[in-house]
């Protein structure tokens, strides 16, 4: 179910990169005016991830889950109703801050129902559906946009949302009381129900969090790891229009290629970082320095086969640290804190979505599309840095982290989760 409802949180996000040249064209909008319409998406996003966090430590995150679907989905169909660039940028905002509380309800909906062993595999086999909504979402709503035009594809998606709502409801899972040899799950007393269910109480439990450095760190890295992702998800249907003549249809078949790499990529990085217990860097170095090295072969290739076999070897060579970018930190955070401690990280990835498509369609406007593209070599080498400057495994976490990595059973209550009583 988790997997499902990342899979259309993906769609719905990218449907806009595929219409961006159409109400683009309808309201005037210059490349610059359209990054900001994507980055009023990102703007918040960002600032909903640690409230998202939050909720779904205080409110279970089943049920944080249910209501983001519901309300992301509304404020899909209404960005078809979108008659300026005014509105645009309401639409998207909106759309954003409900989009925002779900990534954090869904972490902690992975750690509440998941032993540690499997964590990150199983990690990997849900966030696999964004590069699968990459692969899928441009070979079926680019048909739709040449024969019903762009707003038909926000109203498709946001019908989509509502069935998986309906899905999630019925049918998610409920928490692991036990781990999967008869023993209590971890973070978990021993009758088996579900410890510190109200991790973060209050604003000052809340504070206390945001000031763990550490936690920043693993933020820096994810954006990093996202000035690519959304810098070439923006820009790459635009680009291939405009500059390279190439039909809508025919540039959504040639964006499915790299995202297939990343899903392949996303899966193979859950794995590695399961065997490898955390250890970040073994990955994220490498993986991220070939990475830069493709993407600059790719920004500057003339022709377009070697811009898509770049870009793709770029992709999957960055998605590869995906996972074990969250192996350390999935580890080490007390259950409690799972929802906003994830939060904080998937944060910086959104700030990166708000920064780097504005400015690369500044740069294309200003300068070029090669200078575009070029700018995300800036992102593989952040996420390298802070890949040499963050804890390497679990252990190492905690002894940074403070309270963040207690086991939070010590002081919480064994009552009844409220996760199944939304």
């Amino acid at each position: 179910m988790l997997f499902v409802a990342w899979l259309v949180d993906y769609a719905d996000r990218l449907v806009i990169n595929l219409v961006l040249p159409s109400f683009g064209e309808e309201f005037g909008l210059g490349r610059g005016q359209q990054g900001l319409v994507v980055s009023a998406f990102f703007l918040s996003y960002a600032l909903c991830q640690i409230p998202g966090g939050w909720l779904a430590d205080r409110f279970g995150a089943r049920r944080v889950i249910c209501w983001a679907l519901l309300a992301w989905s509304l404020f899909t169909a209404l960005t078809g109703f979108a008659w300026s660039f005014a509105a645009l940028l309401v639409m998207r905002f909106a759309f954003g801050a409900a989009e925002g509380v779900f990534p954090p309800a869904s972490m902690k909906a992975l750690v509440e129902r998941t032993v540690p062993e499997e964590r990150m595999g199983a990690n990997g086999l849900i966030m696999s559906s964004n590069a699968i909504a990459a692969v899928v979402t441009p070979l079926a709503v680019a048909p739709l946009i040449a024969v019903f035009g762009w707003r038909s594809a926000f109203f498709s998606t946001a019908a989509l949302g509502v069935a998986v709502y309906v899905a999630v409801r019925l049918w998610l899972p409920a928490p692991l009381p036990r781990a999967a040899d008869g023993s209590p799950a971890e973070g978990f007393p021993a009758d088996g129900s579900p410890a510190a269910a109200h991790g973060v109480r209050g604003l000052r439990g809340l504070r206390e969090i945001l000031r763990v450095g550490v936690l920043w760190r693993f933020a820096l890295m994810m954006f990093g790891y996202n000035v690519i992702v959304w810098g070439l998800t923006t820009w790459m249907p635009s680009y291939l229009t405009e500059e390279r003549g190439v039909p809508l249809s025919s540039a959504g078949a040639l964006m499915a290629i790299p995202a297939l790499g990343a899903a392949a990529a996303t899966i193979l990085g859950g794995r590695i970082a399961d065997r490898l217990g955390g250890h970040h860097r073994k990955v994220i170095v490498p993986g991220m320095t070939v990475a830069g090295l493709f993407l600059l072969l790719m920004a500057f290739s003339d022709s377009l086969t070697g811009f898509a076999v770049f870009g793709t070897l770029a992709v999957f060579s960055g998605s590869l640290g995906y996972m074990p970018l969250f192996a350390v930190p999935l580890r080490g955070l007390a259950p409690g804190h799972v929802g906003v401690g994830s939060a904080v990280i998937v944060f910086g990835g959104q700030v990166a979505g708000m920064v780097a498509p504005p400015v690369m369609g500044f740069l294309a406007d200003a300068i070029s599309f090669r200078a575009a593209f070029a700018f995300l070599v800036l992102g593989a080498a952040v996420a390298v840095l802070m890949a040499l400057l963050t804890p390497q495994d679990a252990d190492s976490f905690r002894a940074v982290a403070g309270s963040l990595g207690e086991a939070s059973d010590r002081s919480a209550s064994t009552s009844t989760s409220t996760e199944e009583l939304s």
